[in-house]
């Protein structure tokens, strides 16, 4: 896996990308060349072709990005795969007809798009299919052993076999051994299995590895050249966070990452700040809309104001538009909302789906008391209890806190303990890896989700 914006990133994934990126480049160009002949060089060089045709490719790799078709776990669904295929291409064609009939100098012109859109379905048909062809080539794939037994271990073996974008082969695990797990039987079987250049890579995840770990074999192993890793950060790597069970904390002390400095808090915040005004401006002709339609849904203020805990657990008040009705808390107290919760006004009902309850928010940015992207402020009550019963959950306020975050395009709505937990794993990931890269990749996504309208409630 290669590491990008602090994001760890299977290298076939990031081939499929780039191999698109060549093909959808090359495409176009080709219809230019064959639509102005000699005249190619003209309009490539002088007319800014090479700059139009780079244009044309960032909007296909955007739609293809869009419709999910560089996301590993649809890989296997070939049919919705070409559906989705055939949805961009005529998608593109809509863009490219707009644009040229509106903006014709946008585009290299008389029909060369169109040359270079027909080129590029074919192109990429044969492109995803050689692709599909060679991830399942055996040679290709890098073959590990996974050392350790229960049921973290089980965990990254099915994580391993089950990503097969990854290019791994589970070639044998401590799980497969029959009878009492000792230090011999142990050493025995990966000695049986991990020879030199059939075994690239051991990876560690024995719970307890008193009387059981056998090192001189893997430092045997180590010095043949195959890599031993730790389960812990090979789990982080594959799910993007960091999983809290059997987590020490000399882990998170000695682990790469945790970087925070005055001269990378500065930068950060001077993006949110510039993020938060341009976004503000740019939703000043819906906030009027959404007053009105608040005020004719139901009565009550507009704007809801709630404690919620920042940074090193200084409260202060979130500001949002109301989706509930009034006094929506009065009889239960603090309560997360639920699927289908009947507090949830019908106005407020579609803010939550579209995101537009949270513009309110962007004054808190403005005032320092949020950042753009971090984990999501939570309540001082919720924040007590959890604190309780998650071990690390005060962590997540070493960090500013957001209107969006990692947890927040990784994973669901959530109004259980169980979701806080899942959701703290996926904030501890960044804030070992925080970075402009990582702020700049969530508000991408972000952008994809709201569009899409996932994730909300």
């Amino acid at each position: 896996m290669i590491r990008l914006f602090n994001v760890y990133y299977p290298i076939r994934t990031l081939i499929l990308l780039a191999g698109e990126a060549l093909i959808v480049w090359t495409s176009f160009l080709l219809g230019t060349i064959l639509q102005f002949r000699e005249d190619s060089y003209l309009v490539l060089n002088y007319e800014f072709g090479y700059y139009k045709i780079l244009m044309v490719t960032a909007v296909v790799l955007l739609f293809s990005h869009w419709f999910d078709l560089y996301d590993p776990s649809g890989f296997d669904a070939k049919w919705e795969q070409v559906f989705r295929l055939l949805l961009v291409l005529g998608l593109v064609a809509l863009a490219l007809a707009a644009v040229g009939f509106v903006f014709p100098r946008w585009l290299p012109g008389h029909g060369s798009s169109l040359i270079g859109l027909i080129i590029l379905t074919f192109a990429l048909f044969v492109w995803r299919g050689t692709y599909a062809w060679m991830a399942q080539r055996p040679y290709l794939r890098e073959r590990v052993y996974v050392l350790g037994t229960g049921e973290r271990a089980q965990r990254l073996v099915n994580g391993l076999r089950t990503r097969l974008e990854l290019g791994i082969h589970v070639a044998g695990w401590s799980g497969n051994l029959e009878g009492a797990v000792t230090r011999e039987s142990v050493a025995s079987h990966l000695m049986e299995l991990a020879h030199p250049g059939e075994i690239h890579r051991v990876i560690v995840a024995m719970p307890d590895r008193r009387g059981t770990f056998p090192v001189h074999e893997l430092l045997k192993l180590r010095l043949q050249g195959v890599k031993i890793e730790d389960a812990t950060s090979w789990l982080e790597k594959i799910s993007g966070r960091i999983e809290l069970e059997q987590l020490n904390p000399s882990w998170l002390l000695f682990a790469e990452g945790f970087r925070f400095s005055a001269s990378f808090s500065l930068l950060r915040r001077l993006v949110s700040f510039v993020a938060s005004a341009v976004l503000l401006i740019m939703v000043l002709p819906v906030i009027p809309l959404v007053i009105l339609a608040i005020k004719l849904d139901s009565s009550g203020p507009v704007l809801y104001r709630q404690k919620r805990v920042g940074r090193g657990g200084v409260t202060f008040y979130c500001h949002k538009f109301r989706t509930m009705r009034k006094d929506a808390e009065a009889d239960t107290g603090a309560t997360w909302a639920g699927d289908e919760d009947p507090r949830i006004s019908r106005v407020g009902r579609f803010l939550r789906t579209s995101r537009l309850d949270e513009i309110p928010q962007l004054w808190n940015v403005l005032r320092g008391e949020m950042g753009f992207v971090g984990p999501r402020p939570e309540r001082p009550e919720f924040v007590e209890w959890l604190s309780r019963e998650i071990p690390f959950y005060p962590l997540r306020h070493t960090v500013d806190p957001g209107i969006t975050g990692w947890a927040q395009i990784r994973y669901k709505y959530g109004n259980t303990q169980e979701d806080a937990k899942e959701k703290l794993q996926y904030d501890l990931y960044y804030i070992k890896n925080m970075s402009l890269g990582l702020d700049l990749l969530i508000m991408f996504q972000t952008i994809k989700i709201v569009l899409l309208g996932r994730g909300a409630q």
